[in-house]
């Protein structure tokens, strides 16, 4: 045995989920930690520290769902923009049509590799999120955004 820690699952289940998803002409949205080091999103569509983005190959172009970073260009308000999400940002992916889907846990201890590149405006909004080290109890924080 090695003792190299274990690659996040993240980015496998995001894939899969999306592959699923999309199988059952469902519409695969993500809901983002927009405050974390690393995402580049119009910051104008960002509410409460958060966005949720369609990564449907049809609302998307050039889409990457890496083992590090999900990137695609898309339209926003008409406008076209380049976005880069972190694994590590993405907090959970769901169905649009039926709510089906995942929340991700933080997962300590595993090999990250976050984005390098970061907004300063990101950086100091990030200040203000709850902090995350303590047992989490309750269900998960994910609504319904139409």
């Amino acid at each position: 045995m090695t003792d190299s820690p274990l690659a996040s699952t993240r980015p496998y289940l995001v894939r899969a989920m999306h592959e699923w998803m999309t199988d059952n002409n469902q519409t695969p949205l993500v809901v983002v930690d927009a405050l974390a080091e690393g995402v580049v999103v119009p910051l104008e569509h960002v509410q409460d520290g958060r966005i949720v983005l369609n990564i449907a190959w049809a609302a998307t172009r050039d889409l990457e769902l890496g083992n590090d970073a999900i990137c695609f260009q898309a339209r926003f308000g008409g406008v076209p923009h380049s976005v880069t999400v972190p694994l590590d940002a993405v907090k959970g992916i769901y169905a649009r049509e039926s709510g089906q889907g995942m929340v991700f846990q933080d997962e300590p201890g595993l090999a990250e590799n976050a984005g390098s590149s970061s907004d300063e405006a990101n950086q100091d909004s990030a200040a203000t999120e709850p902090d995350n080290s303590k047992p989490r109890t309750g269900g998960p924080n994910l609504r319904v955004v139409k």
